[in-house]
């Protein structure tokens, strides 16, 4: 297994689009029906990633900006934006194109955490994500500190160990 990946070998692009069994009573696409398939690209992105077997860890922030309708053509852009010993934070880009007019804009993103695992469902390590863009190189910095918050309110970190939140305030 490669010690390294570029954020970009971890890319994956999942369209949908939008049918009267995924909506609400408004036709809206349901909320869990978008984290279902947010779950999905995250899970692939993860997965080139480690070349490994992949679970959920959590679901750390979902924006819904703007509504999707029935008809609509929905495009999910997934990367890993960084990794740690055994977890890779994804970051989750949702765009919608009208279907009538062709018009394409984000309307939605998300972050994710996953593991890779073994055969046996242990934890394994994965290899680091280099990031090369202005925008992978912002979330890569910004992952730390997430995973860091995210560590504090778990219980697992004390908020004097947080390092890089501590930056923030200094």
């Amino acid at each position: 297994m490669s010690k390294t990946k570029t954020a970009e070998s971890t890319k994956t692009i999942m369209t949908e689009i939008v049918l009267p069994n995924d909506t609400n009573t408004i036709g809206n696409l349901m909320g869990g029906k978008l984290l279902h398939w947010m779950d999905i690209c995250a899970a692939i992105s993860a997965h080139r990633c480690s070349n490994r077997i992949v679970v959920t860890a959590s679901v750390n922030n979902v924006s819904f900006s703007h509504p999707i309708k029935l008809g609509d053509i929905v495009t999910l852009e997934a990367k890993v934006s960084r990794t740690f010993n055994s977890s890779m934070e994804v970051y989750i880009d949702v765009f919608v194109e009208d279907h009538r007019t062709g018009v394409r804009k984000q309307c939605n993103n998300a972050i994710y955490t996953f593991v890779a695992v073994d055969q046996i469902g242990s934890p394994i390590s994965v290899p680091e994500v280099i990031a090369e863009t202005k925008e992978e190189k912002d979330r890569f910095e910004g992952a730390l500190r997430r995973r860091q918050l995210s560590l504090i309110l778990a219980g697992k970190m004390k908020p004097a160990e947080a390092t890089e939140l501590k930056k923030l305030f200094a």
